[in-house]
């Protein structure tokens, strides 16, 4: 895909710029008109000592000494003005954007989660915005100011005398051609610095997340080898920045240097001949000197702006993401669900999978009916994660339907779907929260008696003991527990939910025996009344199912009770012969 231009790509902000547009326009017309009356000044410079000249007025010099202050003064209050309307627009279209790409990672596909690191995620939201809220605030403002300062102050100059103004034009050509070849040398750079920078910050957040596996491992050093490796690169992107930075300042401050030599040449000469006056000259280098800082601070301005461009690029890259699972227009509801679960001939397969491949899921077909509990089992890969990933529509079938009730699951809401089945996962995630906002994040308005209720089911009443009992914050991912309470208030969660299907991804299996015995026994009178799909790896798990699937080369090979696929089924006794040795004395 080829590549847009410099204000293509920063056109993006214009939607969430909105109703800042007015003020930042504002602002930008407050700082040119502070730098109009900046140049204003060496002409009132030029009066004076062409007034000098002529006249010893006392009056006249006083008169003159005060509109130069008066100009001096209106400039600094324009300058104030102009930040004071500048810095809020720049929060707002940050906060704006942020939101955006919040929203949009809570809709992206599991898919999509799966392959972009969460570091290059993360800086993108914090980092890169937080450098388009200085851009836009500062960097975009100046650059337009100062770019029409110069062009008005070139004109100023060519009104003093045509000579001194074309002396400065020719010698800032170099400049303007070496700017052109910059744009693209450095705008590279400043993307691959940026993108580095993310890979930094996923080094960091997997080494923060897997601390208790390097020290454990004592692999500390090697981790930190890594990171080494990865700061040096980014070093050594950010000092190719700088080179092309100082590069191009040479040309900044050189050329304005020779272009003073030459004028000052000139205007001698033009004085001489009675072409040009003593305050022309003396206004000629006063305007110089105020346009000083304006061209010299184009480099660092045209780099901040490619930086931009760079940030939005990789805000943008992640806003154009297709969402593959969205709503459909025409929607269905169900009334009073009882919680029927059906799937028919479903098929999936991952959308990067080569074609000659067979579908993960190839023709799964089967019915769970109200109250009615299955197990799903299957040898290691057989795909049964992938089964209750696509129930709750986590991932869509290729092809096929999965129905509850006799509705096919797309055409509900995400929210009556998602408040009608609920998941409990085997990887247990938990939230920098309370226990109990963690436990009700599926449904919020559940009384105390069910928050309790769920509790107790899932074995979790340890909670009460936390330093804070319920209202204890947990660390993040809640790291601070341990896996089997983990578990536990994951299971609580989905029970909390009073979902009529429960799925549940082997949510016991960092249980001990005689804690796993106990949810069973409270998990039994739950799904009595539940419709539950159950990914079993042990034997007592299969015990607390009406029926067993059996998931083989990504299709249902054999469905019935444990007792008849272990006199019909050869593979199903292979799978449950490799479960763990101490639970088949439950066979």
């Amino acid at each position: 895909m080829r590549e847009k231009g410099l204000l293509a790509t920063l056109a993006r902000l214009i939607p969430y710029a909105g109703n800042t547009i007015p003020r930042l326009m504002l602002g930008v017309l407050v700082g040119i008109a502070a730098h109009m009356f900046a140049l204003a000044l060496p002409q009132v410079l030029r009066d004076l000592v062409n007034g000098l000249e002529q006249n010893l007025n006392l009056q006249f010099l006083l008169g003159s000494v005060g509109l130069f202050l008066l100009l001096g003064a209106s400039e600094a209050i324009l300058v104030l003005l102009r930040r004071w309307l500048v810095l809020e627009p720049g929060t707002q279209v940050e906060a704006r954007m942020r939101n955006h790409l919040y929203e949009k990672l809570q809709k992206l596909p599991i898919s999509f989660h799966d392959q972009w690191p969460s570091g290059q995620l993360l800086s993108r939201s914090v980092q890169d915005l937080g450098l388009l809220r200085r851009w836009i605030s500062f960097g975009f403002v100046l650059l337009i100011a100062n770019i029409v300062m110069i062009a008005v102050g070139l004109g100023i100059l060519f009104n003093t005398h045509w000579m001194l103004g074309t002396i400065l034009l020719v010698s800032s050509l170099p400049f303007w051609v070496r700017g052109f070849n910059y744009q693209r040398e450095y705008g590279m750079a400043s993307r691959q610095s940026q993108d580095q920078a993310g890979d930094l910050a996923t080094n960091v957040e997997e080494s923060v997340h897997g601390i208790r596996v390097l020290k454990a491992f004592g692999r500390g050093e090697q981790a930190a080898g890594v990171f080494s490796r990865g700061a040096k690169e980014l070093r050594m992107t950010e000092l190719r920045k700088a080179r092309l930075n100082s590069n191009l300042w040479l040309f900044i401050i050189m050329l304005p240097e020779l272009s003073i030599g030459l004028s000052l040449l000139a205007g001698v000469y033009l004085i001489s001949s009675g072409e040009l006056t003593l305050g022309g000259l003396v206004s000629y280098f006063a305007t110089v000197m105020v346009l000083r800082w304006p061209i010299e601070s184009l480099g660092f301005l045209l780099a901040f702006t490619l930086d931009a461009k760079a940030a939005v690029q990789r805000f943008v890259e992640v806003i154009d993401q297709p969402i593959d699972i969205s709503e459909e227009e025409q929607l269905q509801s169900i009334e009073n669900p009882v919680g029927r679960l059906e799937f028919k001939d479903v098929h999936f397969r991952y959308p990067d999978a080569p074609d000659k491949q067979r579908d993960l899921i190839d023709g799964v077909s089967f019915k769970i009916e109200p109250g009615e509990s299955v197990a799903l089992i299957g040898i290691t890969g057989s795909g049964k994660s992938t089964v209750t990933s696509l129930a709750t529509r986590l991932y869509d079938t290729t092809s096929g339907s999965i129905e509850i009730d006799g509705v096919d699951i797309r055409k509900l809401s995400f929210g009556e779907l998602r408040s009608t089945i609920a998941m409990a996962f085997e990887d247990a995630t938990l939230f920098s929260a309370s226990v109990r906002d963690n436990v009700l994040l599926g449904r919020p308005d559940a009384s105390e008696e069910e928050f309790k209720q769920a509790l107790s089911i899932a074995q979790a009443e340890f909670v009460y003991d936390l330093p804070e009992g319920v209202e204890t914050i947990i660390g993040e991912e809640g790291m601070s527990l341990s896996g089997g309470q983990r578990q536990r208030l994951a299971l609580a969660r989905a029970v909390a939910a009073k979902p009529s299907i429960l799925v549940m991804d082997d949510p016991l299996s960092a249980l001990d025996v005689d804690t796993e015995a106990l949810v069973e026994n409270a998990l039994r009178k739950v799904l009595a009344g539940t419709t539950a799909l159950i990914v079993a790896h042990r034997p007592s798990t299969v015990m607390l199912a009406d029926r067993v699937a059996l998931l083989q080369d990504g299709k249902i090979t054999a469905i019935g009770t444990h007792s008849e696929l272990l006199n019909n089924s050869e593979h199903y006794r292979y799978v449950i012969s490799s479960f763990d040795s101490e639970k088949q004395v439950i066979i």
